[in-house]
């Protein structure tokens, strides 16, 4: 039977047995420190370097699908060899077709892009005029700041209306009143109805729908103000290039039926593209990827900080071996006076496990104080989890058992009267 008042006294025998010999028992405890330390840092910084990662996958929806104009390879490769005009992209009818066409299909906000000066009195700014809808808003969901949003009214009328992101706001109407105010965008006046906080940059190898830069007008405004038709001087040459669309975001109703409405949209964008002038990024589909690279990449680095705790544990069999030869008289004497194997095993495994867990605990506190230091100095995110900071301590307890029974079975079939004979 399991008396609790037993079992807390051979704890306390074998932590005064394991200080009777502080630096070695300190020395063996290292191995499981780093060990353990090592674990819950990497585990940290693997978790730390994908949240951000995939936070900004997150933002992009995963139910969104996100098609993007480019122009093709091989009309890439000629460059300003040719004064034509470039026809490529997405058009107008593309965006109808996959609203009407697809079932799956809950929203579809047609995007188009374009680089104008933007002016208020002295202060001018580049701006990425980006002509849309207000189903914008509803698929790339970003704070509203101050005013309000595109509404159907704005797009109805074709009021001369704008929303700039926060950036653009503060580079233009700093210690101007900004809601109600004109801005010129182009050779035409718009009024700013809204600011809304953009997030920019990169998600994996999708680019973002929204940049610092952006100034929001009704898709129609920037079709009867900007055209369709692009001019530019490069290298001593015109460009010239004809771009309906430069972006349609859909939204499915599932999540189960994204990846497969999809792969409809690109075979019918096939049939009416005669070349690959589109790029289809699925969001959910870089998520899972994206997760499945993140497990990969803990298991990789778990693996080879466990490789420390398991260096940690020959350490501590190591050592309880060489315990077990230096106590032979001592377990011929507690045999002598009857005691059985399984307490002498119970001894010895307590000592290894006392030795293991402590060094655990140790481990633990170091480890949780690597990934702060990383964070201060270097700025790179790390995340603690609590399943990253308890494995390693289970692993190291268990740890103890393993490598500890090997030498307590030893002990207990060490013969008593050979035990006494020993000097």
């Amino acid at each position: 039977m399991w008396k609790p008042t037993k079992f807390i006294r051979n704890v306390q025998l074998g932590i005064e047995n394991l200080l009777l010999h502080k630096l070695r028992s300190f020395l063996t405890m290292l191995g499981i420190v780093f060990g353990v330390g090592s674990v819950v840092a990497m585990i940290s910084v693997g978790e730390g370097a994908s949240k951000e990662a995939l936070e900004q996958i997150r933002k992009l929806g995963t139910n969104n699908i996100i098609i993007t104009g480019m122009k093709p390879v091989e009309e890439e490769s000629a460059g300003a060899m040719t004064s034509r005009m470039s026809i490529y992209g997405l058009t107008y009818d593309d965006h109808q077709r996959i609203r009407e066409t697809f079932e799956s299909v809950e929203k579809a906000a047609p995007v188009k892009i374009l680089r104008q000066e933007s002016r208020l009195g002295e202060r001018q700014l580049e701006l990425r005029v980006v002509g849309t809808t207000p189903q914008w808003f509803k698929l790339v969901a970003r704070p509203v700041i101050a005013g309000r949003m595109l509404s159907e009214s704005d797009e109805q009328k074709k009021t001369p209306v704008a929303v700039l992101t926060e950036y653009g706001a503060r580079r233009l109407l700093a210690g101007e009143h900004t809601i109600g105010q004109f801005i010129r965008i182009g050779s035409d006046q718009f009024q700013v109805i809204g600011i809304v906080k953009s997030e920019g940059g990169q998600a994996g190898n999708i680019q973002i729908p929204d940049q610092e830069v952006d100034a929001y007008i009704p898709l129609d405004l920037a079709r009867i103000y900007f055209g369709d038709a692009i001019h530019r001087r490069t290298s001593g040459s015109m460009v010239f290039e004809l771009v309906e669309l430069h972006q349609i975001i859909v939204q499915v109703n599932s999540m189960d039926r994204v990846e497969s409405t999809a792969q409809a949209i690109e075979e019918m964008l096939a049939r009416f593209h005669k070349k690959k002038d589109y790029q289809m990024s699925v969001p959910l589909a870089l998520l899972k990827q994206a997760e499945a690279t993140k497990r990969t990449f803990n298991i990789v680095l778990g693996s080879i900080a466990c490789i420390s705790l398991l260096v940690g544990g020959i350490g501590i069999m190591n050592i309880m071996l060489a315990s077990v030869t230096e106590r032979t008289r001592e377990i011929g004497i507690r045999r002598a006076i009857g005691a059985k194997r399984k307490q002498i095993i119970l001894q010895f495994l307590i000592e290894t496990v006392v030795l293991s867990t402590t060094g655990g605990l140790a481990g633990v506190s170091l480890g949780l104080l690597i990934p702060l230091m990383i964070t201060w100095f270097s700025g790179m995110p790390t995340v603690v989890t609590v399943e990253g900071v308890l494995l390693p301590l289970l692993i190291s307890a268990g740890i103890g058992i393993i490598f500890g029974l090997y030498p307590a079975r030893h002990a207990a079939n060490v013969d008593p009267i050979v035990a006494l004979r020993h000097e």
